[in-house]
């Protein structure tokens, strides 16, 4: 650990490198999704109540919408490097913790901090965008959200099959040595960055207010990318208990439902490119209304069933993902200096989207079963459309 790390001044964003970027990204923002397929089998065996275990994942989302907020502005103040290697070292403990826990208020607790400890992915995310020239910003911050996004889709089926095989312990077990060598790599291959910006903690905290409210475009964006993502929160917290009870699926053959699901982490390239050649707006507008349409097939056509609800994952997943890297690349634009902060905001919006679509998942799902998913999961991108529309008459 006590390597220097590459020089900025020499760094130079190559596939190499992007990949580094993509797979660090998507090694630690697993983290947040572990506990979402198997929660059946934690809450019985630590004692957690219904409403308790549902509550699990929304509070690692929290813990991340938290951190965002505290945490990652500091990556416009405090060298990169060094901030990446705290964070991920904060989360080899509490991942260490959640293998080994009994008790149920510890894991609650435990919970939040693994998300407050994963910030460090959108560290990561505006220091590839701050290290890559202009003319290709857009497609190597979206090769590098292709990496966390497949972190999410594969943090899935990966912890449903090892729960399914080995106990549910072994999923966190495994993603603490994960980031143990994540750490190691952050202390050997990444470049370090230290700030221009000299201001103090807190005036840095008081400039996040100044920024929402000088740039329209950033609302706006956030406002897109939450309801979004409350959407995906919402479909891949549900799906679960409806592959469960209605069609008596087990862990390893959820697991196999949610890797079909992770073709969609294809659009964050694509989306990069569209940036770069200036159709953001035209991807945001598909973006928003196949979001929307890709959950009414299954209800409109019952029988579909299983192969219905693989094309609203796919398709969801897609349409998340394009308006997520279109949004960023935008954002990213606004001020250079800026991109920590940007980040923070951006993405703690997208995160407290995140955890609404997660908290009504389970009581929405037992009060009107799967159509009110479809209902609900619809609505959020239909809701971010309208505001997209009122945007472009003004």
């Amino acid at each position: 650990m006590q390597a220097q790390g590459i020089p900025a001044s020499t760094l130079r964003m190559t596939p190499a490198m992007v990949t580094l970027f993509a797979f660090c990204c998507g090694a630690i923002v697993a983290n947040l999704y572990y506990a979402q397929p198997i929660i059946d089998l934690i809450a019985p065996d630590i004692g957690l109540s219904p409403t308790a275990a549902s509550l699990t994942v929304s509070l690692t989302q929290i813990g991340y919408a938290i951190g965002l907020f505290f945490i990652v502005p500091l990556a416009d103040l405090v060298e990169n490097r060094r901030l990446l290697i705290a964070t991920t070292l904060l989360s080899v403990a509490c991942l260490g913790i959640a293998t080994v826990v009994r008790d149920p208020f510890v894991f609650l607790v435990v919970s939040l901090l693994i998300g407050f400890a994963s910030v460090s992915v959108q560290i990561l995310v505006p220091l590839a965008a701050h290290f890559a020239p202009d003319a290709l910003r857009g497609r190597i911050v979206g090769n590098v959200m292709g990496g966390l996004m497949l972190g999410i889709l594969l943090s899935r089926p990966f912890s449903s099959f090892v729960a399914d095989h080995f106990g549910w312990h072994a999923v966190f077990g495994t993603a603490t040595v994960f980031m143990i060598a994540i750490s190691v790599l952050f202390a050997w291959l990444m470049p370090r960055r230290q700030p221009d910006h000299r201001a103090t903690y807190a005036s840095l905290l008081r400039s996040l207010g100044t920024l929402v409210a000088r740039l329209p475009p950033l609302r706006r964006r956030s406002f897109y990318q939450g309801c979004m993502f409350a959407s995906f929160s919402l479909f891949w917290t549900a799906a679960p208990l409806e592959l469960t009870q209605h069609y008596g699926y087990s862990q390893s053959q959820i697991a196999v439902f949610a890797l079909i699901g992770a073709l969609g982490a294809i659009a964050a390239p694509v989306a990069g490119r569209m940036a770069d050649a200036g159709y953001t707006r035209s991807g945001t507008l598909a973006a928003l209304i196949f979001a929307a349409a890709g959950y009414w097939p299954v209800a409109l056509v019952p029988s579909l069933g299983v192969v219905g609800m693989i094309f609203t994952g796919v398709l969801l997943d897609f349409c998340v993902q394009m308006n997520m890297v279109l949004g960023q690349r935008e954002v990213y634009a606004l001020d250079a200096a800026s991109r920590g902060r940007l980040n923070a905001l951006y993405m703690t919006n997208v995160f407290i989207g995140g955890a609404l679509g997660s908290l009504i998942a389970s009581p929405l799902y037992a009060h009107s079963g799967w159509r009110g998913v479809v209902v609900a999961g619809s609505a959020f991108p239909l809701l971010a459309l309208l505001r997209f529309g009122l945007a472009r008459m003004r």
